[in-house]
């Protein structure tokens, strides 16, 4: 086994920490959480108001980081959800597989192909078993759900309710370790498309007549603000702040203008029971980044 330095895992915390990514402690050469579970919780500390699970206490306090890694040298956990992190998981096959079962990281890079992208350049981390974490930052009251080849064969990505291995961890099989240490970029707006599921639209809502809109962009403002007037509670917010970046890319391609836009999601949004000041800044928050995001149309 590979041999790391006894600080290496706090100094690993620590650093996941100052980036704002929530950590907890990992078993140590293991990738199981080394926190109690429910059943022997002892109803004290963290626990005193009821048990609370590994992505409840996971932390960016220093303090808490240093104490926890003091006793023995744990491998370090990423909370995705509460660090605001969407990781995509490129994994290499089995060994008792076929050698022409392509891995992860290329069934992603044709999937990019596929759409039409540029491979991300983002903050990467190779896995103890030889593939990638590809990591991207979430915008904030978003809550994506782990997928386990939903984007292709080998491809999983850890959200909300998920965790990965930390650079500086190491198992039985290897050492993570930075293969890109620059700061994770915005998770591209294709990629949330594609892990997003649209709801069905019920009861289209009327695009002006005097819109540039296309017949495409026209049934998307429809679809996206149906689907922010019947969010349940809980969940109106991230919806509309979904439509927003979902309908971003038509302003920028020159599909619909952007008053259009505004207007349709405010309406739909104080619907569903948003406030004015609520609907305004996340629809201008939507807006801009998936603006931002989307390269304007090349002409055919």
């Amino acid at each position: 086994m590979t041999h790391v330095p006894p600080t290496a895992p706090l100094t690993a915390a620590l650093a996941a920490a100052e980036r704002g990514w929530h950590v907890f402690p990992l078993r140590p050469h293991d990738k199981r959480p080394a926190l109690h579970g429910e059943a022997v919780c002892p109803g004290i500390g963290d626990c005193a108001g009821g048990h609370r699970k590994w992505e409840e206490r996971a932390t960016i306090d220093p303090d808490r980081i240093r104490r926890a890694w003091s006793t023995l040298p744990f491998n370090v956990g990423i909370a995705t959800g509460p660090s605001e992190l969407l990781v995509v998981d490129l994994d290499m096959p089995k060994r008792k597989n076929s050698t022409d079962t392509p891995c992860g990281l290329t069934t992603f890079r044709a999937l990019c192909e596929r759409t039409g992208q540029a491979m991300p350049t983002t903050h990467t981390v190779r896995t103890a078993s030889g593939g990638a974490h590809l990591y991207f930052t979430v915008p904030h009251g978003v809550r994506l759900a782990n997928t386990a080849g939903k984007l292709g064969k080998l491809i999983d990505t850890r959200a909300w309710g998920g965790y990965v291995v930390a650079a500086g961890s190491i198992t039985p099989t290897g050492l993570y370790t930075p293969v890109d240490p620059t700061p994770a970029i915005p998770m591209p707006d294709w990629l949330y498309a594609l892990l997003t599921p649209r709801r069905a639209s019920r009861g289209l809502m009327a695009v002006p007549s005097s819109s540039r809109a296309s017949r495409y962009a026209a049934a998307a403002l429809r679809a996206e603000t149906a689907s922010v007037r019947d969010a349940p509670q809980g969940e109106r917010n991230e919806t509309l702040l979904a439509a927003a970046r979902a309908l971003g890319r038509f302003i920028a391609w020159g599909d619909l203008p952007r008053d259009v836009v505004e207007e349709a999601l405010h309406s739909a949004g104080e619907c569903a029971g948003l406030s004015e000041r609520q609907c305004a800044s996340t629809v201008r928050s939507g807006l801009n980044w998936s603006i931002a995001h989307n390269p304007q149309r090349r002409a055919a």
